[in-house]
């Protein structure tokens, strides 16, 4: 059995859904707005690479170390990006959350803090997991930052760790919480989520 199995997380008309090849389309659309595929610190993948990208997530899936899901708006079923469990550790229950992005016009907006309340709230309270981790590329500032809005703490940088899509080599920056720091994270997430949606 696998440590995160299949699951539909749904909250504020946002809806997670295990990725799958029917989803290819969706993903090209979303990533379409805003051409996500030139930010040269994301992973978005490129129109041609889209169907790559999902079977990519499914074999890591199958190895038991990523869960990608699709973001939909749950009313439509219309894709709005994408985002993963990975670097799962069953042994120490320990999950990372990333491979995100969203299209540009759900950027700043309610669907990413719906998606990490939904994601934290299923690895801490349903997993029991004991820590969730990030890690994003040392120039996404905007990702960093989205980070620590959620209370995450940076743990480190990991120096020239992985290769950019442009053949540079990231400095990558590390985040986690833990299970004790959780409940009041999770009271600000929710009380964040309170105010008017933009």
């Amino acid at each position: 059995m696998a440590f995160v199995e299949p699951v539909k997380l749904v909250s504020r008309g946002v809806e997670l859904v295990p990725l799958s090849l029917t989803h290819e389309a969706g993903l090209k659309a979303a990533a379409a707005d805003g051409e996500l595929w030139n930010i040269r610190v994301t992973s978005v993948p490129e129109p041609e690479q889209t169907r790559k990208y999902i079977e990519d997530a499914l074999a890591m899936r199958e190895a038991g170390n990523r869960f990608a899901f699709a973001v939909t708006d749950q009313a439509t079923g219309t894709v709005l990006g994408s985002t993963s469990y990975h670097d799962i550790v069953p042994a120490i229950k320990r999950v990372e959350i990333g491979y995100t992005w969203y299209a540009l016009r759900c950027q700043r907006t309610h669907v990413n803090s719906t998606c990490k309340l939904l994601m934290m709230t299923h690895a801490f309270e349903t997993l029991g997991c004991h820590v969730v981790g990030w890690r994003t590329d040392n120039f996404n500032f905007a990702s960093q930052a989205a980070i620590e809005r959620l209370g995450a703490r940076k743990d480190g940088v990991i120096r020239g760790h992985a290769l950019r899509r442009d053949g540079t080599i990231r400095d990558t920056v590390i985040y986690s919480l833990r299970s004790g720091e959780w409940p009041e994270v999770k009271a600000q997430l929710l009380h964040s989520l309170i105010k008017p949606r933009n």
